[in-house]
């Protein structure tokens, strides 16, 4: 039988009287209004077809149904809506069964949750992210999914927006059967056998019974990782009312929770930061370039930040070669390395084999000309422009012409690195941050010479490392560096304007950052930064205002937690307000004769928000950045700005 046409997304065919309904909606079958109506338009037809027996649903290519259509975001609504079709797929008179041949996200898995029966392929993945938008499963998600798998399953599930493996969605109950090979062909089968089956409708099933200590503590523990987000607490007041309420209540009123949060200021900060990351790592003119091949990866290193930057290559299923000064720091990278990978086993993140091939494609040496064959080198040496310098210039003599050096500096100018090489064209920045092989964020610096084809193949590099890549111009500090020295300048001058330190931390972690900023010193430790400000002083600009109380707290040992004091005292390792700092800041505010003020928790954040946004604009004004949100989501996703807030550029306004 030829296809039959529902709409432009949606086609079926009829094979031994299954209807096996295709949802083909590139990128990721959004639902969109098109999609929506076909599907609506091919249960029509499946209910008035006899010939008709069953109805399976699936997605065209990798995907069964990836969740709503962005392009319909902040935009009137079009029917049918979700709900509607959803209801009428549960309510159907003949079975409807899920063939989930890939990701099954957010309104996909709704669909799949109110079909009589689900089954997958291996690849596939499950979840409902939706508070990762600032929102709630609004089609039934928070109502069917605890009828499947428990109150408290679905509270992990939903609370977090976390997305698991076919194999776990099987083992929890959503997934009826694995299929390895010819999924349709075995959901056709297992349709015609479900024919004269009473019909599971996953909406009149009973919640399992639980014990409430289960459910209060997976409760307690999502609302712990939430940190005041709205949408994590209303999943589990939603979930923890199925339990309690009839399904038309239960979706009555997870309806009214999900638009109230669609329309709330914290649904719109996070769908600015999930635009801004599809955004991310795109330039200009860079489209139709083709990246260089990069199969082994050099890292000059193998310290905390080279030792991470290497498990993140092997991860991604590169060759790595660690190279250090002598045999016995490779000996030691090589263990560092190895250490990593233990705890991913232990973990559970990878398995035996997958530690054993990752070491297979990893070597250490005391030899650079090991590099001889990289195709990428990475340094992550000293921090000392002499130190660097030198070292590309080594390099030079032994790579390839066409290899790539890439610069982990935090501070450096990589113009000047690149400047003396012999080939600045191939030279990068890429700003790693710690641990290298966990942080997501991956500052991507084009330098002046750099090559469009050299930018293509880190970005290429990234993408494949799992990274999000933010390109930025060549300024000291780069974004995010720049943005933090910014704001830690306005916390100092509030310091010593009246504020103290454990007031400015209370104000920011209040805001939702983890930890606040002092907090944050002490645990990097202080002496870093001192040295710094002692290597600048002489170019410092005399008028400019400097506060010199960091520098004070160094020349009284105060060194941060590892020191056991620090702009804190950590007395058994807890941090504590010191007397003794407060003394120290009352004595630098005499000394220029600054009269004190109190500041309330909203004005600590007013004047460091704005202090970040004025920076941001600067770095947009100087080309620097490109896009608000690339800044945005690089204090996100590198300094703990908390991301329902949308970062400092969406809060101030510059969208």
């Amino acid at each position: 039988m030829s296809a039959l046409r529902f709409s432009d997304t949606i086609s079926a065919t009829l094979t031994g009287g299954v209807l096996v309904v295709t949802i083909d909606n590139p990128p990721v079958n959004a639902l969109s209004a098109n999609v929506r109506a076909g599907l609506m338009a091919a249960l029509d037809y499946a209910e008035k077809d006899s010939a008709v027996v069953a109805v399976i649903l699936m997605g065209a290519g990798n995907t069964f149904i990836g969740g709503a259509d962005i392009k319909e975001f902040g935009k009137p609504p079009v029917g049918p809506l979700l709900p509607q079709v959803i209801a009428h797929i549960e309510d159907f008179s003949k079975p409807v069964l899920a063939a989930m041949n890939g990701a099954a996200l957010g309104g996909g898995l709704e669909v799949a949750l109110a079909c009589h029966k689900r089954y997958a392929a291996p690849s596939a993945k499950i979840g409902l992210p939706e508070v990762k938008l600032g929102i709630v499963p609004g089609a039934g998600g928070t109502q069917r999914l605890p009828r499947l798998i428990g109150t408290a399953a679905a509270i992990e599930l939903i609370a977090n927006g976390r997305v698991v493996s076919a194999s776990e969605a099987h083992k929890l109950g959503i997934i009826d059967t694995l299929f390895e090979r010819s999924l349709i062909d075995a959901a056709v089968t297992a349709a015609k056998s479900a024919v004269d089956l009473p019909l599971r409708r996953t909406g009149k099933l009973p919640i399992p019974i639980e014990s409430e200590e289960t459910i209060d503590k997976a409760a307690a523990e999502a609302l712990r990782k939430a940190r005041d987000q709205h949408a994590p607490a209303e999943a589990v007041r939603l979930v923890r009312l199925a339990a309690t309420t009839s399904l038309d209540e239960g979706l009555t009123e997870e309806r009214r929770t999900f638009i109230e949060l669609r329309d709330s200021q914290e649904a719109a900060a996070m769908r600015h930061v999930f635009f801004a990351e599809r955004s991310a790592g795109k330039v200009d003119g860079l489209e139709k370039v083709a990246p260089r091949k990069i199969e082994t990866v050099g890292i000059v290193g193998t310290g905390l930040m080279g030792s991470g930057i290497a498990v993140a290559a092997l991860n991604a299923g590169y060759r790595v070669t660690g190279i250090e000064q002598t045999q016995e720091a490779g000996d030691k990278g090589r263990e560092r390395i190895t250490g990593i990978l233990d705890k991913a086993v232990q973990s559970g993140r990878i398995d035996a084999a997958g530690r054993e091939d990752r070491l297979n494609r990893l070597r250490v040496a005391a030899d650079a000309q090991e590099l001889a064959q990289a195709d990428l080198v990475i340094e992550a040496v000293f921090d000392d422009l002499t130190v660097k310098t030198e070292l590309f210039q080594h390099l030079d003599s032994i790579v390839r012409t066409e290899a790539i050096l890439a610069t982990n500096t935090s501070y450096l100018d990589p113009n000047a690195i690149a400047a003396a090489t012999a080939h600045p064209e191939r030279v990068v920045g890429l700003h790693f941050f710690s641990p290298a092989n966990i942080m997501r964020l991956l500052e991507v610096v084009n330098c002046e010479k750099t090559a469009p084809d050299v930018l293509a193949s880190v970005l290429a590099l990234a993408k494949r490392l799992g990274k999000l890549p933010i390109v930025c111009g060549v300024t000291e500090g780069f974004i995010g560096n720049r943005i933090f020295s910014a704001y830690r300048r306005e916390a100092e001058f509030m310091v010593e304007d009246g504020a103290l330190p454990h007031e400015i931390d209370a104000a920011l972690e209040a805001y939702g950052f983890p930890m606040g900023l002092f907090a944050v010193y002490d645990m990097a430790g202080l002496e870093i930064a001192w040295a710094r400000r002692k290597r600048q002083a002489a170019t410092r600009y005399p008028a400019a205002r400097y506060v010199a109380i960091a520098d004070r707290l160094c020349e009284a040992g105060r060194f941060g937690q590892k020191a056991g004091r620090g702009w804190y005292a950590y007395p058994d390792g807890k941090r504590t307000v010191d007397p003794e700092v407060t003394a120290l800041i009352e004595a630098a505010r005499a000394e220029k004769g600054i009269v004190p003020k109190s500041f309330t928790a909203d004005e600590i954040v007013i004047r460091l928000l704005k202090a970040m946004a004025d920076e941001g604009d600067a770095l947009l004004a100087e080309g620097i950045a490109a896009r608000a949100g690339d800044i945005d989501l690089v204090m996100i996703n590198g300094y703990g700005f908390p991301p329902h807030k949308g970062g400092p550029m969406f809060a101030a306004g510059r969208r």
